[in-house]
Parts: structure tokens; sequence; C-alpha cells
């Protein structure tokens, strides 16, 4: 599997370009603050179509060029029904300074609209886009809607310090899981007694051979998380 990773220009979010290689169609997730000129290099550098846009979930910072992206290529962006609400403006639950520092440094006035096209997910389902089967694992807690994406396969290449074993599965966790740490939940739609139930019960249950793909900063495995990670280490009592 091709998996390309790079960081947005603001809040060093996570975009992800997946594809079963070169030449081929390919899954964008989380295309956040000025990407798409690195996206579009991504596209032709590997000669890859999009055919849908993932969404982790709601919040500006992960879906802030989703429309642009959905309309260049006339695909679907995906996302949990419990954040699909957040697509309507994510832009109007910022504060006003930041807007404001978004628009001093992109030059330009903030404005937002909606994908034509949006498509709702649930727990559990099994999506076979682009020649690549995810599963959806709805995590709530850092938002209503966040969600996990979980394919049997791993990065092409792949090389991860101190893993115990080479994984065997990948999971783009969005803000659920980091290295080190979690999401945070004092944001509006956020809920700690829910990210704690999403760690017991969907995080912890993975194998330590998964890769993680977070939606920011490095990628882990639940192992090395299982090891060390005190959210993991608290609900794991």
């Amino acid at each position: 599997m091709l998996v390309t990773g790079f960081p947005a220009a603001a809040f060093g979010t996570n975009c992800y370009v997946l594809a079963p290689g070169a030449g081929q169609e390919c899954l964008v997730v989380d295309p956040g603050v000025g990407v798409l000129d690195r996206l579009a290099e991504v596209l032709r550098e590997h000669r890859l179509r999009p055919a849908a846009v993932l969404l982790t979930h709601g919040h500006l910072d992960h879906v802030y060029s989703v429309t642009p992206v959905c309309g260049a290529h006339d695909v679907p962006a995906l996302i949990h029904g419990e954040d699909a609400y957040r697509l309507a403006d994510p832009i109007s639950t910022l504060d006003p300074s930041l807007v404001g520092m978004l628009e001093q440094q992109f030059g330009s006035a903030a404005a937002w609209a909606e994908p034509d096209d949006v498509r709702t997910l649930v727990d559990g389902e099994r999506l076979a886009l682009a020649g690549i089967d995810l599963t959806v694992q709805h995590a709530p807690g850092h938002t209503e809607g966040s969600v996990m994406f979980t394919v049997d396969d791993v990065p092409d290449g792949l090389r991860v310090e101190d893993a115990a074993a080479p994984p065997t599965a990948t999971t783009l966790s969005g803000d659920v899981l980091f290295a080190g740490s979690i999401g945070r939940t004092d944001l509006p739609g956020g809920d700690h007694a829910a990210m704690l139930r999403s760690l017991r019960d969907v995080v912890l249950p993975m194998p330590d051979d998964r890769l993680v793909l977070p939606g920011h900063g490095p990628a882990t495995t639940i192992g090395r998380e299982r090891a060390s990670n005190p959210f993991l280490l608290e609900v794991a009592r």
C-alpha cells in the first residue's frame, strides 16, 4: 500500500494519501489548512486519482480544504453522522482572532462552502474504496463523531523503530490517539468520559503490532502506546 503523509500549513494536522500503488485511485484523509499545493504534488508524483475524501472528524484543522479537493475531483466527503453538522460552517465556531490569523497567513478572507456530496458513516461500517478495504471505528470523546479508519495493510517500505514485531495493519486515528497523548476534550462537543471509554473499548483491544497514523505528530504503534501512553495506562488499570 502506498501511503504519503504530510503536515498542513497550520496546526500541524497530518493529511494522508492512501492508494494500492502508483498510477491508481487514492483516498485523501483529513485535508487541512493550506494543503492544496502539496496534495497536488503528491497526486502528480504518483499519478493518483482521488476517489473520496475521508474525514476522521469535523474540526476545521482537519476539513479546511475538503470542499476544494472534493470539487476539483468530483468525489464525495465521508464523515461520521454525528459530526456531519460541523461541515455546515466550521469557521463560525472559531474565535475571531484565530480567523484573523488564518486570513493574515493566507492573504484572503476565510470563507466556507459545504461539499456538494457528503456521505455519513456509522460504526463498524466496511468501506471498499480505491481498491482499499477499511473499517470505520466510532471513537467519540474529542468530538461526538470522531472515528478511526483501519486498513488490513501497511505502507510499503515501512520501518518502525522499537517495534516488537512488524505491523500487520494500519489505523488512522485522527485526534483520538497520538504518540504519547490523546486529543483534547475541552472543545465544544468534547467529552472526557467518552474519550476514556473509547480508549478502553476501542483502542486497548487493538493488537500491539498495529501501526497508528495520528492526526498530529509522528506515527506510533499500539504496543508502544500501551506501554507508555499515560492515558492508556490509566484506563488499563
